[in-house]
């Protein structure tokens, strides 16, 4: 463990605990937890998307430009 010793670590972790609270490093452990997570499932989904055939890529490219409608937004009056 380098040069400190158990205890070392132990009076760390208590100050760390003091400081922020059990409940905001529960609440920061589930927020990583959720990104690494939805990084594994968007790492995932990429690797299923790159198996796509480029051709049938660049024909729902072109058809969804010629559907795509500019449209601005108008107040209620």
């Amino acid at each position: 463990m380098g040069s400190f010793s158990i205890w070392h670590w132990l009076i760390v972790l208590l100050i760390v605990v003091m400081v922020f609270g059990t409940k905001k490093l529960k609440n920061i452990g589930s927020d990583l937890g959720g990104a690494v997570k939805g990084f594994k499932d968007g790492m995932k989904d990429g690797g299923q998307a790159a198996d796509a055939t480029p051709a049938a890529q660049v024909g729902q490219d072109a058809r969804s430009e010629k559907t795509t409608i500019d449209v601005e937004a108008k107040q209620k009056s």
